[in-house]
């Protein structure tokens, strides 16, 4: 490991913040990181620039996104609709299909020079992933992961109700990340009723309280994602302001 690799990440915790908003507060990081990166070219080795990592926890007002590879048509509401269910849309620049995000939900957005931790897209997936399934073991939740599917999932092994927990869909570029992950804590599961969740027709979803029979504190599943993160990554989270 040399002196120019960063393992300390400025953690910020937004509460209920606007889609919108958050993905601009994304682009904003993921571009500066970038262009940290991009002017490293050109500086000798000794005078280059340590690039930051930030992860962010949020919590959505109703919304739906579609992803770079998704369909419009799995999007089962239109106009009118989205204003009834008191939801906004949006065509963003991820992987994958469409997915919600709402209230009861954690949803992370790690921007992350992979650089400072390891070069490996599907080692970040698998431990985004990781990080989950840890976390819903703690509650007595045995999650894992399907063949050919990213996110995190319930009967997984070949059972007859296969269900996703945690959707994740990310972008890179240069090694720096974007988008996230989303888990169901206590999330209205009905909005995934509009949708083809992830373009998948033949599973479902659910959530930490559907499959525990009661509400699951919200601030406690952060806490228990973001060390588990720190684990796996070897992280060291420093405080940000929202």
């Amino acid at each position: 490991m040399n002196q120019y690799i960063n393992k300390k990440v400025k953690f910020i915790d937004l509460g209920l913040k606007d889609y919108k908003e958050v993905w601009d507060l994304q682009e904003e990081l993921f571009a500066r990181t970038g262009g940290i990166k991009i002017e490293n070219r050109s500086l000798p080795a000794t005078s280059q620039n340590i690039t930051p990592n930030y992860l962010l926890f949020v919590e959505h007002p109703h919304v739906y996104t579609l992803g770079k590879s998704g369909k419009s048509s799995h999007l089962l509401l239109n106009e009118d609709g989205l204003k009834s269910s008191h939801a906004a849309f949006y065509n963003i620049n991820r992987g994958g299909d469409i997915t919600y995000h709402g209230p009861g939900q954690l949803v992370g957005y790690p921007i992350l020079d992979l650089d400072n931790f390891f070069t490996d897209i599907h080692k970040y997936l698998r431990f985004l992933e990781e990080a989950i399934i840890r976390t819903l073991e703690e509650y007595g939740i045995l999650a894992g992961r399907m063949a050919g599917l990213t996110g995190v999932w319930l009967d997984h092994t070949g059972g007859t109700n296969p269900r996703k927990i945690c959707a994740i869909g990310v972008k890179t570029s240069r090694w720096v990340t974007m988008h996230g992950f989303a888990l169901n804590v206590n999330a209205d599961i009905s909005y995934f009723g509009n949708i083809v969740p992830c373009g998948i027709t033949d599973k479902t979803v659910t959530s930490m309280e559907l499959e525990l029979g009661q509400k699951v504190d919200f601030n406690e599943v952060k806490v228990r994602v973001k060390n588990h993160l720190s684990d796996l990554f070897e992280m060291e989270f420093i405080e940000g302001n929202g």
